[in-house]
């Protein structure tokens, strides 16, 4: 059984009182004085580098106080219109804090409540063996802030080594207790060279309010594990329930199937709401469970994107605009599109592996313009087909079957060697392919071979 290594490194600032005479251009070289400058606003704040412990500022056995006066964040940063400097610094957070806090689910930990804030090298890592009912290491809440060059490491979720094979949300067959990056409320949240190490179940960088988002050369990176490592295993939660998932595999049956790669965490990129002017530049999510789960219908844009071993790379909806993207299908697809009107250019990577595969994109709803290529004219040799008219499957789940979806008007330009299925769903595609066409039950589907 996979075990959490659990322990977070955070440098944050708590709404603290102010130090007297603060005036900008502070120099501080303490948690203590940085929290000082929290609930401030206007300063230019300089932290001399260095590993800084919460736990020596926030003592494990305060937690019981924090809780009392329902105070659930370690830190919150109510100010506005702030620098803070802090290359170099590392704060350590050990996630013993949080189960010692015992907070409300879905309580994000260090809170940027203030509004036109730039944090420039910020490092958390987590570290120990606690955990959390749910929530983010940290939370954007106020409007236009920035985060420039940052680091995080999060771990500290349960249980940790199946993904979400046992469930996410309701109806578990395993109770979660998830433990997410980046979580993002405000708008016009900017992030610059961020780097997140998912190492606990839960998101990377997820968006649940606000619009006018920007993520450029950031970077997101979960584990993988098979589930022939996970179906080995004679103890632990997965044995416990006779690996019975909350997923039907394409036999029908609630269980774990062999010959399938799962991500230890959720999704890379992910959006709930439907943000509006979402942009993603240069940006890459690695072993994630989703890459860039963009499902928003306010036409997310993506450029120069990257989706390297995830259980599916791309995923977007209506409006959506994906150019100069790329990515693998050695885990999982490439690339699923609902919606209407999305306009995608996608390079596939050759990269492969002998982990089941059943799709390489799946493509349903309306007048989608979709151009799929191989990269640098090297093709994947293990075949796996471009469904139109189909959808994708139940959650995304890889071991479960696909279903289809009516799709009209579709253009497809296939320049990869890969094959192309066509549903009965599908009616008016216009499919221009290098690979051969294994099926067309759709109507009035033109194809031309490339």
């Amino acid at each position: 059984m996979v075990r959490p290594i659990v322990t977070c490194l955070v440098f944050v600032t708590i709404a603290c009182p102010a130090p007297s005479g603060a005036a900008a251009g502070a120099q501080v070289s303490s948690l203590k004085e940085l929290a000082g400058y929290a609930a401030r606003s206007g300063n230019n704040v300089t932290m001399k580098p260095g590993l800084y412990r919460l736990t020596d500022f926030l003592p494990i056995d305060s937690m019981a106080a924090r809780r009392e006066r329902k105070e659930f964040q370690f830190m919150t940063f109510s100010g506005s219109n702030n620098v803070f400097n802090l290359d170099g610094v590392t704060i350590e957070v050990n996630t013993a804090l949080r189960t010692a806090l015992k907070p409300p689910i879905h309580t994000s930990e260090f809170l940027i409540t203030g509004d036109k804030n730039v944090f420039k090298g910020l490092s958390i890592r987590c570290v120990g063996q606690g955990t959390s009912p749910g929530g983010a290491l940290l939370e954007l809440a106020g409007t236009g802030n920035t985060l420039r060059d940052c680091a995080f490491w999060v771990q500290g979720s349960y249980p940790y080594g199946y993904g979400d094979l046992f469930g996410k949300g309701g109806g578990n067959v395993i109770k979660h207790q998830k433990h997410s990056g980046v979580r993002i409320v405000g708008s016009n949240s900017s992030l610059y060279g961020c780097k997140l190490f998912q190492r606990a179940f839960g998101h990377g960088y997820y968006i649940q309010g606000g619009d006018n988002h920007l993520f450029e050369d950031c970077y997101v990176e979960g584990a993988v594990r098979s589930t022939d490592h996970m179906l080995a295993e004679t103890s632990g939660p997965a044995f416990d329930v006779g690996f019975r998932s909350v997923y039907k595999n394409r036999q029908g049956e609630n269980k774990v199937t062999p010959g399938y790669m799962k991500s230890l965490s959720e999704d890379g990129f992910r959006t709930y709401s439907q943000a509006k002017n979402l942009v993603l530049k240069n940006c890459t999510a690695k072993n994630m469970r989703g890459g860039f789960e963009l499902r928003t219908k306010e036409g997310a844009r993506l450029e120069n994107c990257t989706a390297i071993g995830n259980e599916r790379g791309f995923w977007v909806s209506t409006d959506a605009t994906v150019i100069h993207c790329k990515g693998d299908a050695q885990y999982g697809p490439l690339l699923f599109v609902e919606g209407d009107n999305a306009s995608v250019e996608i390079e596939l990577l050759p990269t492969e592996s002998e982990m089941t595969v059943h799709g390489l994109a799946t493509i349903h709803g309306l007048g989608h313009k979709v151009t799929i290529r191989p990269t640098d004219n090297r093709n994947r040799i293990r075949p796996v087909p471009i469904l139109v008219g189909y959808a994708q499957p139940s959650a995304g789940e890889g071991m479960s079957p696909y279903g289809q979806r009516p799709s009209r008007k579709i253009t497809l330009r296939n320049e990869t060697t890969m094959p192309v299925v066509i549903g009965e769903r599908a009616e008016g595609a216009e499919i221009v392919t290098h690979g051969p066409v294994q099926e067309n039950a759709g109507k009035n589907s033109k194809i031309d071979e490339l």
